[in-house]
């Protein structure tokens, strides 16, 4: 079986044109003599009307599918996590459901993960129809998270991918809260091949990815995948540390020759603040460290399905 995996949030408004697309993947997957697909859709917590929408409309459609709902908003990596939990198959692929990336490279993940010894395939953005302050600042993003956390992520990022079931089985035993599903496909390694594709236009509603969630999403994979943060306090601190023995040699100079009478007020006010300010900062990175394994240890679940309902492909009428 190939299980193709589609995250819903606010994506009400593309729903009909996603049917469509996912019905003209399977009838190609089909001619291909690979029949037994199920799409599964994941509906997070989305405030519109996704889920009632794909309930009224996956009964008519010419694929098997499975619908989830969470309890609430958890996140895309969290849906596309209980996609995976949900179905047991020999291939996977993923989407998103507002077809910026082509429907068509789910046959070729399918394809490539069938033929050829690989075990994981991602989608490689090479271009982008976004406005050029989107495209900027994309760039800007995923290199730096090519530098602070995972290098071996391509140059465009991975929005999409396909795995086989041992990938799928290995990444599901990584269950650590506030971390990076992408992050953790490329730690676990395996064989990979990269597909390049241009990303389409948003034709309906408006993207949840928020300028605050990637950030987010940075700071989740730095301080899940990366020592960089205690890093950069060891080093902070070596050279405060420097600073002061440099700046009391001196004052002990100044004194020895007299040409300090009285110990400096604005002297003492700067080391105050930037030694708290510093202080301040390492607790910070510290404390995010300590919240994350303490969040850990609640062992609790990453996603709530609140309703599961299945969908058998329908039979054209005689």
């Amino acid at each position: 079986m190939y299980a193709i995996i589609i995250p819903v949030y606010n994506n009400e408004g593309s729903i009909p044109a996603l049917l469509e697309a996912l019905e003209g993947v399977a009838k190609t997957l089909a001619e291909k003599g690979t029949t037994d697909v199920k799409m599964v859709f994941v509906t997070d917590g989305s405030p519109d009307s996704s889920a009632e929408e794909l309930a009224k409309r996956l009964p008519d459609c010419a694929f098997q599918s499975e619908l989830l709902t969470h309890s609430r908003n958890f996140g895309s990596f969290a849906a596309i996590r209980t996609g995976l939990g949900a179905v047991n198959a020999d291939y996977y692929g993923m989407i998103a459901a507002d077809l910026q990336e082509p429907p068509e490279l789910l046959i070729q993940f399918h394809d490539i993960l069938v033929d050829t010894a690989s075990d994981v395939v991602v989608g490689v953005r090479s271009d982008r129809d976004d406005p050029a302050v989107d495209k900027a600042f994309s760039g800007a993003f995923w290199g730096l998270y090519r530098h602070l956390v995972m290098p071996s992520i391509p140059r465009g990022g991975v929005d999409l991918f396909g795995c086989t079931r041992q990938v799928r089985d290995n990444l599901l035993k990584m269950s650590e809260a506030n971390s990076s599903l992408v992050a953790q496909l490329f730690w676990l390694g395996y064989t990979r091949t990269q597909v390049p594709y241009a990303r389409n236009k948003r034709q309906h509603g408006k993207s949840g990815w928020s300028i605050r969630k990637k950030l987010s999403y940075m700071m989740d994979s730095i301080f899940a995948f990366t020592d960089l943060p205690l890093k950069l306090i060891t080093a902070s601190g070596l050279l405060a540390m420097l600073a002061a023995v440099t700046y009391g040699g001196y004052v002990l100079y100044a004194r020895a020759i007299g040409a300090i009478t009285d110990p400096g007020f604005a002297a003492t006010v700067i080391a105050v603040l930037f030694m708290g300010g510093l202080n301040a900062f390492a607790l910070g990175i510290v404390g995010n460290y300590a919240w994350r394994t303490f969040e850990n240890s609640k062992r609790r679940p990453l996603s709530v399905v609140s309703s599961q309902c299945s969908f058998p492909a329908l039979t054209p009428k005689k």
